[in-house]
């Protein structure tokens, strides 16, 4: 009887084993994940780099590569329209917030799917940006009216509706499936 309930025991935590290997963590790479791409340019149409989106699980990771930006801290966001119109970029429309919160991770009511962290741009005008957003969809990103990631002139607060105070828009993309 004893070893009947040993090998119960055994079996129990095999199997609570087998499951937690099988659970995938928010931001882990998922085996035929959606793509798209969105070539970020200026309001004179200068072409500063390019921004990835990838389907993850649970979510979306965000790559940015950029060149020739001024140097220092930027907001970059998801915004709601597929649009880059220059040279201000407003047809790019406000930020992606499909679950109505606030803006900013650092706002108790926040984020929204459109936030992402603070840009650095180096002295050299070169920058590199990843993030995951939990939570956001290919489907929804790439909607009817698709979407644009827009990198503002000043660091964004992290907290402030509706945009965290990050100043004008001075790169577009539009992403399209990659």
């Amino acid at each position: 009887m004893r070893a009947i309930l040993v090998l119960a025991g055994l079996s129990t935590l095999a199997l609570a084993a087998c499951t937690k290997s099988e659970e995938v963590a928010v931001g882990s790479p998922t085996a035929g994940g959606a793509r798209a791409t969105a070539m970020l340019r200026t309001g004179t149409g200068q072409d500063v780099g390019r921004a990835t989106a990838t389907e993850v699980a649970g979510g979306i990771r965000y790559t940015l590569d950029v060149k020739g930006l001024p140097a220092g801290i930027h907001g970059a966001h998801i915004h709601t329209t597929g649009r880059c119109d220059g040279p201000d970029f407003t047809t790019a429309g406000g930020h992606w917030n499909p679950t109505t919160m606030k803006h900013g991770s650092m706002n108790p009511q926040g984020p929204h799917e459109g936030d992402l962290p603070n840009l650095t741009i180096g002295s050299d005008g070169r920058g590199t940006l990843g993030a995951t957003v939990p939570g956001a969809t290919m489907a929804g990103l790439l909607d009817a009216d698709g979407a644009a990631i827009v990198v503002h002139a000043g660091p964004d607060d992290l907290m402030s509706d509706p945009a965290g105070n990050s100043g004008g828009r001075i790169a577009c993309g539009v992403f399209a499936p990659a």
